[in-house]
């Protein structure tokens, strides 16, 4: 128990670090980027109306007040509201956050429904020449871009087939597209990973027992060899779902998906500071407890740390 206490403490006090170290951080950049009262009043503004805007919303204070005062608003989870739409920031932010939730899981299925059976089918091969062939696929597919992948999906699907469409997320089918373009651009690592760990696992005592006493060369993979190097592997998922939960912001962007990633790109280009902080703030948290509860999963998955947990 008072070791469960003391992991919870240290975790605490981490996330309390992180999220105070981005919000400082985020406060300071965003002012170097422009002037929020002019934000705030508009651009043809007069310079009165300005310097009215600024003594409202504190902006005529010294920087060291407005950031005590934005701190304390922070950890009041209290962002203020929108500069477009005037709504709160955080709502408009959990609003936006399950349509990338949802995106983030279906890329990551994909993913997973993949690269599992291509990576054990690799990494199972004895002879050379099959590796090298679709290792250089995956090198390729790899450096490909995923803004360039999503386009040639728009423009073979939506544009001369029109299969599928290319925008929104209002039907089933509008998922496809932006999904399949998130799995792209993951896939080839994790495959490339799963492959050479099920090659490391084949060669191991435990599978040639496995081996020796009859067990074919399909139970041998999936049986004995694959599991091991899912436990490898599993890091490098959820570092993939942490980084999709952060917002693929291209993606959203070319599908016009209404998730986070496509509102932090609005938010910036017209200067929507609160939303910008409450948007950076939100995803931190976010990234946070999934790497948190991957060393969790670690943890459960695999005895070796529980012993040394314990």
């Amino acid at each position: 128990m008072r070791v469960l206490v003391r992991a919870l403490t240290r975790r605490v006090l981490q996330l309390l670090a992180l999220l105070f170290s981005i919000s400082t951080l985020l406060f300071f950049l965003l002012r170097i980027s422009g002037d929020p009262a002019l934000v705030l009043a508009g651009e043809n503004a007069d310079p009165e109306f300005i310097a009215h805007v600024a003594r409202q919303y504190g902006l005529d204070q010294p920087l060291i007040v407005q950031y005590g005062n934005f701190i304390g608003h922070v950890f009041q989870l209290d962002f203020g509201r929108s500069v477009q739409s005037g709504e709160a920031a955080l709502g408009l932010v959990l609003a936006r956050m399950p349509a990338t939730v949802q995106l983030a899981a279906l890329g990551i299925l994909i993913n997973l429904l993949v690269a599992v059976p291509v990576g054990a089918w690799l990494g199972s091969r004895p002879h050379p020449l099959p590796r090298v062939v679709a290792t250089g696929l995956l090198v390729v597919g790899q450096g490909v871009p995923g803004y360039v992948v999503g386009l040639l999906l728009i423009q073979i699907f939506a544009v001369k087939f029109r299969l599928l469409p290319s925008i929104g997320n209002t039907t089933l089918v509008s998922w496809i597209l932006p999904s399949v373009t998130l799995a792209a651009f993951l896939i080839p690592r994790l495959t490339r990973v799963l492959a050479t760990n099920v090659s490391a696992a084949m060669s191991d005592d435990y599978v040639r027992t496995a081996r020796a006493c009859g067990a074919s060369k399909l139970t041998v993979v999936v049986r004995h060899a694959l599991p091991n190097a899912l436990l490898g592997a599993t890091a490098l998922v959820a570092g993939q779902f942490a980084f999709l939960l952060s917002g693929a912001l291209i993606t959203e962007v070319i599908f016009a998906w209404p998730g986070v990633g496509r509102l932090l790109i609005d938010s910036v280009l017209r200067l929507d500071f609160p939303v910008v902080q409450a948007t950076v703030f939100v995803v931190a948290f976010l990234v946070f407890l999934v790497n948190a509860l991957t060393d969790v999963l670690f943890s459960i998955l695999d005895p070796r740390l529980r012993r040394q947990r314990g």
